[in-house]
């Protein structure tokens, strides 16, 4: 069935129970997986007027943070596919948003199934803070399993 499952995760709490799935999928399926954290490019810091001691982060300690945060939510994925036996490789992404990073992701390495974690926010909440995985349902045709 699928050969290769991505799995998003952000290092949340709730993103450990997708990466939990998402291998224990992959087990059962004999498939391979890649974990996928993405992370927002550096940018210009922008201060209003009440903005007084902003810390300032230079490029290169914007990355050097943002990998060690990757490093770290990815570190799940390690452990649980090394304990399943399952094939497994990460990788840090980077883009604006979540979404596009993990649809990029999943296209440049060839995935043909997605297990993401969601809060399940509906409504007004899923309309004001957005739905990053009704995002990635709406921006591919593969398969995606989400956890909540």
């Amino acid at each position: 069935m699928f050969k290769h499952v991505l799995i998003s995760t952000d290092g949340s709490r709730l993103a450990a129970k997708g990466v939990k799935a998402g291998v224990k999928l992959a087990a059962a399926l004999g498939a391979r997986v890649t974990g996928v954290c993405v992370t927002p490019p550096w940018r210009i810091p922008m201060y209003s007027e009440g903005a007084g001691a902003a810390r300032m982060v230079s490029p290169a300690q914007y990355k050097d943070d943002m990998e060690r945060a990757a490093r770290k939510a990815l570190s799940l994925v390690e452990i649980e596919a090394e304990a399943a036996g399952v094939p497994w490789s990460t990788l840090h992404a980077t883009a604006d948003r979540p979404w596009q990073g993990i649809l990029k992701s999943a296209a440049g390495r060839k995935c043909d199934a997605i297990v993401m974690a969601s809060h399940g926010r509906g409504g007004l909440g899923g309309l004001l803070l957005g739905s990053e995985t009704t995002r990635v349902l709406a921006g591919t045709k593969l398969p995606v399993m989400v956890i909540r």
